[in-house]
């Protein structure tokens, strides 16, 4: 099994907000090697979001300017949804329209390559479950990197389908048959049901999120915080101000409709 390392760099200047984000598919740039004791930035995600495909273009500028490695986690969106007992946003019309809307104007902002997808809502197991697979950190990256790309740079592919799922590893330089079937059997399937699982107990209801140091960022709104909090070194709530939040009770709640 060997690992792919890009060598190509396409990045653009980045007018958004925030150091370190810039534009470009994540697999445009080189992979480096992290040495650092600080623990890697734990990335959340879902090949089914757009978000999650633009942070996951972004996450490592960000993670490699503070000497970060990033672990990126699939876990699966709609299990976060029926835990927390929320909705996707393409599950509600008026989400949806403006999800496109919102997505393209920040793919453009960053300078990353976009487009409409084969199908949305589509089910992401085959490939969250290839993607789970233990693999060698440059070959992990490359992969959820070729996936991410198939689905939402405008190449439209159906990574719902196992025969795309297989070529787009093979594209990286990987044994499709020996990833597939690691990823379909039992143990494999347990994996994702358990990444899943463990993000939901450590708070994360939606993807992209990111884990850094005990602090939780979510979306892809959230990097130039994350950028601002790795400089820092310091919590975002002092203990005073977080027990003044959590003492904070509701005096009126909404009726179900």
């Amino acid at each position: 099994m060997s690992a792919l390392r890009i060598v190509q760099d396409r990045a653009v200047a980045s007018p958004l907000e925030g150091p370190g984000l810039r534009g470009g598919s994540a697999a445009a740039a080189k992979v480096p090697t992290v040495t650092s004791p600080s623990p890697p930035l734990r990335f959340f995600f879902d090949v089914i979001s757009p978000y999650a495909y633009l942070g996951w273009t972004q996450i490592h500028r960000v993670a490699e300017r503070h000497g970060r490695a990033v672990d990126p986690i699939p876990v699966l969106f709609a299990g976060l949804l029926g835990h927390h007992g929320t909705k996707g946003p393409a599950e509600v019309p008026a989400k949806q329209r403006y999800l496109v809307v919102d997505t393209v104007r920040k793919a453009r902002a960053l300078g990353v390559p976009f487009g409409a997808p084969f199908a949305h809502p589509f089910s992401p197991l085959v490939a969250l479950r290839v993607l789970s697979v233990p693999l060698a950190p440059d070959a992990r990256r490359a992969l959820v990197t070729r996936i991410f790309d198939a689905t939402w740079s405008g190449e439209a592919r159906s990574v719902e389908a196992r025969a795309t799922v297989a070529d787009l590893v093979t594209e990286v330089g990987l044994d499709a048959a020996g990833v597939l079937d690691a990823a379909e059997s039992a143990e494999g399937k347990a994996r994702l049901r358990a990444q899943t699982d463990a993000a939901i107990a450590e708070g994360v209801f939606g993807v992209p999120s990111v884990l850094a140091d005990g602090e939780l960022f979510w979306g892809v709104d959230a990097l130039p915080e994350l950028d601002r909090f790795l400089a820092t070194g310091s919590p975002t709530l002092s203990p005073p101000e977080r027990s003044a939040w959590v003492a904070v009770r509701p005096t009126a709640t909404r009726r179900p409709l």
